[in-house]
């Protein structure tokens, strides 16, 4: 059957995240339903770049199906787009996945963004968009702490609980933190990621942003493996999953 390669935009806040759970609606259920009407009635698999947490956006999730029906890829667009409504799951382009393409296992590189709303005011048109922050955050403080987390490490102080990686190595290719006016955001970058990796780091490096642990204190928790010592979760809502890159182009429609 022919195989299609996806790139995803949606909001993750009425969802229970991407991949399908007992109970609420996901991600997956909803591109799968839809894809269930070019493919004889039958929901096809869907595959995703990365399995996004309950709460968690995306502008550039990747996800492969296999349907019955041979289409151009803009038409499959056109009707995935049709079908999903009226829920906030999008699909910007569509392509032909080629010989052996796996939207999960063929990525090179996955990026991720995170707001942070450091003001007094609470949040009215980007609530559920990001982490509202009210005391005064060094971005530039944090951003040296997370320097220190490049490379590759043992991230096992950063991963979740529940986390089901064999293991905890991953290499950071970026960790950044800047600030845009009130917001601080955060950007990550790597070929892969631990079970809420980012929203740990962040969580982390929140906490030399308030002043209430040394620029040191991030690198310290990486080495003793911890995750006990590191600092609080970051909400779900101020993350973003912005892109996948893949060692060989698609080409989009």
């Amino acid at each position: 059957m022919p195989a299609y390669a996806l790139l995803l935009e949606y909001d993750g806040a009425p969802f229970v995240g991407w991949q399908r759970q007992a109970s609420g609606l996901s991600v997956q259920e909803v591109i799968e339903t839809a894809a269930a009407k070019l493919n004889r009635g039958t929901p096809p698999v869907a595959v995703a770049a990365g399995r996004t947490d309950a709460g968690v956006h995306a502008e550039g999730q990747v996800a492969q199906i296999e349907i019955a029906a041979d289409l151009p890829p803009e038409r499959v667009r056109e009707a995935l787009n049709f079908h999903t409504r009226p829920h906030p799951v999008a699909v910007l382009r569509a392509a032909r996945a080629p010989e052996g393409f796996s939207a999960r296992f063929s990525a090179t590189l996955r990026g991720y963004r995170y707001r942070i709303l450091n003001r007094p005011a609470r949040p009215a048109l980007d609530l559920g968009r990001v982490w509202h922050v009210q005391q005064p955050l060094d971005a530039e403080a944090m951003h040296a702490a997370a320097q220190a987390l490049l490379g590759r490490h043992d991230f096992s102080a950063y991963r979740a609980a529940a986390c089901q990686a064999k293991t905890a190595l991953r290499t950071l290719d970026r960790l950044s933190v800047s600030r845009l006016g009130e917001e601080v955001v955060v950007q990550a970058e790597a070929r892969s990621f631990l079970h809420h990796q980012v929203r740990n780091m962040v969580g982390t490096l929140a906490q030399v942003g308030l002043g209430r642990r040394p620029v040191s204190w991030p690198r310290a928790v990486l080495d003793g493996r911890d995750r006990t010592r590191a600092g609080p979760t970051a909400p779900p809502e101020g993350l973003t999953f912005t892109f996948v890159r893949y060692a060989e182009p698609l080409d989009w429609r």
